[in-house]
């Protein structure tokens, strides 16, 4: 018995010594975040001690996956958010909870993830008795809560081998990202996470096919519910960015007067931005719009610089506490590489943020990007901007924002 008691004594000791290595969690799992509307999935792919969040051709990395015993931590450091979870005895389940940073506090979704390939959304059991059809091409869309009505396009892909569908909506402030879901018995579902944005779609098909009707869910508190007709007209559908957003004076002068991330105050007056072209990007690194702009800007600002352009970012930002809101804003900066400074203007509410900026009307979107010639002169607005998601939306507001600075760089010949 004594000598049972000592080899288990030492055997306590040698685990110790040796600790077992971290389960491995790699794989593709069929992700679950349990949202107001229901299921809302995503696929995350874990390889090589990294991770990816799949939406359509999406992949969006991850900051950094940690496993301690049965712990695991996937975070999302430049949006605030974090998925903490167990890892089942088995290896195959996690289960625990995503949160992230909004203005009202804390936003919490319970978090499930199961191991191997699996369909996005569980295929439907009974047969709903809606509409059949399909739904490839162009929707107009309505969505509608507390605040009012606005408009919305919807493109959507299905594979009819699959029932899966691909897609976004445009709205007047940007877009909706990479959608995927599916389409069966008449029943719409569409999905994205990134870390920062939580969205579920569902709706109904009408018995003719040309009208959907449904709910929109975002993170763990908005709701809105909309509508959409089918629609043969690749043009407008939806307001005009350059025309959104105006200046209130009649000089077509725009001022700003901004502390840095260190403190100092920038203003558009001062010496570095005399003569020079001049983009003023509105953004919050709180938004995935603007994260979607944010590498083109950081292109522009290398390709440029020597040719005469300047790029200043305004940041509004979430919690209004300067530290953590100058925290998160280097965080952005570092994640893209951005070298052009980056003020700290407000907070992201748009009435607020809105006064802080007397020169436009108003602020209508994140991103909102003001183009401003060598003589100090405001001469574009563009509010909102069409993300890689929109696919051809997005290549034809690249072109023709890149050819805005073209034309004002070369107003005196460079």
């Amino acid at each position: 018995m004594r000598r049972n008691a000592a080899l288990a004594s030492l055997l306590l000791v040698l685990a110790a010594c040796h600790p077992a290595k971290p389960r491995s969690i790699e794989g593709d799992w069929r992700a679950v975040l349990t949202s107001p509307g229901g299921e809302l999935p995503f696929t995350l792919r874990i390889a090589n001690g990294h991770a990816v969040i799949i939406n359509g051709t999406e992949q969006a990395p991850v900051s950094a996956v940690a496993v301690h015993d049965s712990a695991v931590t996937i975070r999302f450091d430049h949006y605030d958010s974090a998925i903490h979870a167990t890892l089942s005895d088995d290896g195959n389940t996690m289960t625990g909870a995503w949160t992230r940073t909004v203005p009202a506090g804390l936003c919490r979704l319970a978090f499930r993830a199961t191991r191997g390939k699996q369909p996005r959304f569980r295929r439907i059991a009974s047969v709903i008795t809606s509409g059949v059809g399909e739904m490839n091409g162009i929707w107009k869309a309505e969505f509608t809560d507390a605040d009012g009505v606005s408009p919305a396009r919807g493109e959507f892909r299905q594979d009819r081998q699959t029932d899966r569908v691909t897609g976004t909506f445009l709205t007047p402030t940007g877009d909706d990202r990479y959608l995927e879901g599916s389409f069966q018995n008449g029943l719409l579902r569409l999905s994205t996470f990134d870390g920062a944005h939580a969205f579920l779609f569902q709706a109904r098909l009408s018995a003719d096919g040309n009208k959907l009707t449904g709910d929109y869910w975002s993170r763990d508190s908005y709701h809105a519910t909309w509508t959409a007709t089918r629609s043969n007209d690749a043009g407008a559908t939806l307001p005009d960015g350059w025309k959104d957003v105006g200046l209130t004076n009649n000089e077509g002068r725009f001022q700003f007067r901004f502390p840095d991330l260190n403190g100092n105050p920038v203003a558009l007056t001062d010496p570095r931005f005399q003569n020079r072209v001049v983009l003023v990007n509105i953004f919050g690194s709180w938004c995935p719009n603007c994260n979607d702009e944010a590498p083109l800007l950081a292109a522009w600002d290398h390709k440029y610089r020597d040719r005469g352009l300047e790029i200043v970012g305004l940041a509004y930002e979430f919690t209004g506490d300067a530290a953590r809101d100058r925290e998160m804003v280097r965080r952005f900066a570092k994640h893209y590489g951005i070298t052009y400074p980056l003020l700290l203007a407000g907070v992201s509410d748009k009435k607020k943020a809105s006064a802080t900026l007397p020169d436009l009307t108003r602020v209508l979107a994140y991103p909102t990007s003001l183009f401003i010639g060598r003589d100090g002169k405001v001469k574009k607005i563009y509010s909102g901007f069409a993300g890689p998601g929109t696919g051809v939306h997005h290549i034809a507001l690249r072109n023709e924002m890149e050819s805005v600075i073209e034309s004002m760089l070369a107003e005196d010949g460079r």
